[in-house]
């Protein structure tokens, strides 16, 4: 909103065989305030078939187009963003500049101006709350825009509302339509509204300047993420043989003392949960069990990352990732020996390598889920918030517990199915937590810090002991 907009279109429409059809799918009326209709439909029309009107715009004669803010029809986004014969121009403007514009115009009611003596002005509050919100609906908006037209292979042509005063960027516009027309002067008719310093225009100024410190406009605090996304892995889904429940296990969780709680509950065997989803089975299973309950498991990163190394790269035999191994022994100096190795009785690889070991592991996946090793990023050692939100992409856990407070979890998730009681749970969910608790010190737990920070932002995680 306020980006200059009503310019551009103006300046567009000077050249031959283009139309700016103003907003054409504006909710609250169709392409300009107080007009009954736009291409012989009416706002009704177009209401029950947006995709008529954009139909029309395209069998009108010429080029045609429209302008579309982020509160539009967004029907009409998914049609026009995806079809490569429809142009994208995109204008941007300083944030602060379009809402401290918008703001005004609200205020005033003035959205246009053609004649500077009926300008109108008034001094406005800066909200930095409303502000920040409307900050953040336009960035994911603009998201959008550009990730749909990687995806689809497209390009838009980006203005800034500084280039608008520029007739050869408005002439390089036209010719990237693909439209022979020229002008030599842009349109005079529209005025430029409020034109005064930023500090006359806002009543507040100075907590506005507050405000907009207090920001972290580079997104400085932001944990970078550059793993790769993640699908829900549904073929490791869990259920109940015969209560409503679900477990969504995560690779390296206390997946063992789940499955047996999970079995316990209608008293029977590990041996009789339902295993091996795919999308089809789920949604029947999700379908004839009303009232279920989806859950998962989340557990410290120090332990998450201990079971990932002693069970994938220490161990040996089915499950262990031996290639791997062989990798992180050779580039990443992560001393295992080839074979694996049980260090609470290896004479060589003792607790003192292990440590040594699993600190060389933790610096390998501050780098790997960086995307900074040719090593892929394994589910046994991913972010627990990545897979997470993988498995969102299906279907969001009605409870992700804590294997820190597990009995507490599952209790009252036994609750919410209308049990009474449910089985026991061992003391200690971790069978390495003896090993770990050897080598445990402040220098594990920073190592750890360092590579799993999204975790232990997310999820609030503090020091493990």
């Amino acid at each position: 909103m306020r980006t200059g907009s009503n310019f551009l279109e103006a300046n567009l429409n000077m050249f031959d065989g283009v139309a700016c059809l103003g907003e054409a799918f504006n909710p609250h009326f169709i392409g300009f305030p107080n007009t009954p209709d736009l291409l012989g439909m009416t706002q009704a029309d177009r209401e029950s078939d947006p995709q008529a009107l954009i139909d029309r715009v395209k069998q009108a004669e010429g080029l045609n187009g429209f302008r579309f803010f982020n509160d539009h029809d967004s029907r009409v986004l998914d049609i026009a963003l995806t079809d490569p014969r429809c142009a994208k121009i995109v204008l941007t403007r300083n944030p602060v500049d379009s809402f401290v514009s918008w703001k005004i115009a609200s205020a005033t009611g003035q959205w246009k101006l053609t004649n500077v003596t009926h300008a109108k002005t008034q001094q406005v509050n800066f909200d930095g709350i409303e502000f920040e919100t409307h900050l953040a609906a336009l960035q994911a908006f603009q998201t959008r825009i550009l990730n749909t037209l990687q995806r689809s292979g497209q390009t838009a042509f980006y203005v800034a509302y500084e280039d608008l005063q520029d007739v050869e960027v408005m002439n390089g516009l036209v010719r990237w339509l693909g439209v022979d027309s020229h002008i030599t002067s842009l349109n005079k008719t529209l005025k430029k509204q409020n034109p005064d310093p930023m500090a006359d225009k806002v009543a507040n100024f100075a907590q506005m300047e507050t405000a907009l410190a207090r920001m972290d406009r580079f997104n400085l605090t932001r944990t970078p993420n550059f793993e790769p996304r993640r699908g829900p892995m549904i073929p490791t889904y869990i259920a109940a043989p015969h209560s409503p429940l679900l477990y969504m296990p995560l690779k390296s969780g206390p997946n063992a003392v789940v499955q047996d709680w999970l079995a316990a509950v209608d008293e029977a065997t590990v041996q009789d949960l339902k295993t091996g989803f795919s999308q089809k089975s789920l949604r029947d299973w999700l379908r004839a069990h009303p009232g279920h309950r989806k859950f998962s498991v989340v557990r410290h990163p120090v332990i998450w990352a201990h079971t990932a190394f002693c069970e994938r790269i220490v161990a040996n035999g089915p499950g262990s990732f031996a290639e791997i191994r062989a990798t992180l022994r050779k580039v990443h100096g992560v001393d295992v020996p080839d074979g694996g190795a049980v260090p609470e009785t290896d004479v060589v690889y003792n607790m003192q390598a292990h440590r040594k070991a699993f600190l060389a592991f933790l610096k390998f996946l501050r780098n790997n889920l960086s995307a900074q090793t040719a090593v892929r990023t394994d589910a046994a050692w991913a972010s627990q918030q990545s897979l997470l939100q993988g498995m969102a992409d299906f279907g969001v856990a009605d409870l992700i517990a804590r294997e820190d407070s597990l009995r507490a979890d599952m209790a009252r998730l036994a609750g919410q199915i209308g049990r009474t009681s449910m089985p026991d749970l061992p003391e200690q969910t971790d069978p390495y937590a003896a090993r770990l608790a050897a080598i445990y010190d402040d220098v594990v737990e920073a190592a750890a810090r360092d590579a799993y920070g999204r975790d232990y932002e997310a999820f609030g995680f503090g020091a493990l002991r």
